[in-house]
């Protein structure tokens, strides 16, 4: 009788030691989080397959220059162009200009004033000093005026071709109050020359009046806080769009005499604009996927 209760005593024992333990139990997803395959980032930089992964809402014009040097989200062709062909760029096909210039005489709706007041501008290029001309990368032209609402200057003129270690990068913007805001590189640069790609990014937060440049990862930008109110961005309606040349460059469109600008001899590929300021870490991740030609 005994031996009966204390088989029974031990029994119950082992059976409240087992609902202890499994009450115990670590539960490994107590959020109940879907599960992650690892399969799913090999490849993937920083977590993107893709350039096309990162900000797709925020992409407001794309000119891959692919097929033709239609804008792709608009359609937007140019309206007038020079010395312009398609060569290999640093992602399928990219626009060479040669003393040439691309023309968008048609204002892009996501490019206007109430719209477009943050902004992040990422393109590849191949470019080299010449020792005479400065050279209009991009412009958001403004119909009359010389200087567009942005404008993404390079101080080519400032050393011979022969030097392929520095290039200056000088954007200038139109402010609200009517005057303009620039940034400069002054102690860091991208190698250049025909053979080097630059991955050249510029990015603006409306909210906080900082620009940044960044060349192939890193922020060479001397002078980024460019201040707010009356000095921050606008972008001045009616606008219209330039690769590698501003009005006094263009037939026809002619602002004034000033003969400080060229047409531009140089490569343009992967434009991409977004209608967001992009941290300098998106940015690197976006230089790592153009060079692995995603």
């Amino acid at each position: 009788m005994r031996f009966s209760n204390l088989y029974k005593y031990v029994m119950l024992g082992l059976l409240v030691g087992s609902v202890t333990l499994s009450s115990c139990k670590k539960d490994d997803n107590p959020n109940d989080l879907e599960e992650v395959d690892p399969a799913d980032y090999v490849g993937t930089i920083d977590g993107f397959k893709s350039s096309d992964e990162i900000y797709p809402a925020n992409l407001v014009a794309y000119f891959s220059f692919d097929e033709n040097y239609a804008e792709k989200i608009s359609g937007t062709a140019p309206t007038l162009a020079a010395g312009n062909t398609l060569v290999t760029g640093i992602k399928g096909k990219a626009v060479s200009l040669n003393a040439g210039y691309l023309y968008y005489g048609t204002q892009l709706a996501n490019l206007k004033t109430d719209v477009f007041k943050s902004f992040t501008i990422s393109q590849w290029i191949k470019i080299s000093n010449n020792g005479s001309k400065r050279t209009m990368l991009l412009t958001l032209a403004r119909p009359g005026n010389l200087q567009g609402s942005l404008n993404i200057n390079l101080n080519t003129n400032s050393r011979p071709a022969t030097n392929l270690d520095f290039i200056g990068i000088q954007p200038v913007f139109a402010t609200v109050g009517g005057g303009t805001q620039d940034n400069l590189n002054n102690t860091v640069s991208p190698k250049i020359g025909p053979d080097n790609w630059v991955h050249l990014v510029l990015a603006y937060n409306g909210l906080t009046g900082r620009l940044n440049i960044v060349a192939n990862g890193v922020n060479i930008g001397s002078f980024s806080d460019r201040g707010v109110g009356n000095n921050l961005f606008k972008s001045y309606e009616p606008g219209e769009l330039i690769f590698g040349a501003n009005y006094n460059l263009i037939p026809g469109k002619t602002v004034n005499t000033d003969a400080a600008f060229g047409a531009m001899t140089g490569v343009i590929d992967e434009v991409r604009i977004y209608n967001r300021f992009m941290p300098d870490a998106i940015i690197k991740s976006m230089y790592q996927l153009g060079l692995a030609n995603k």
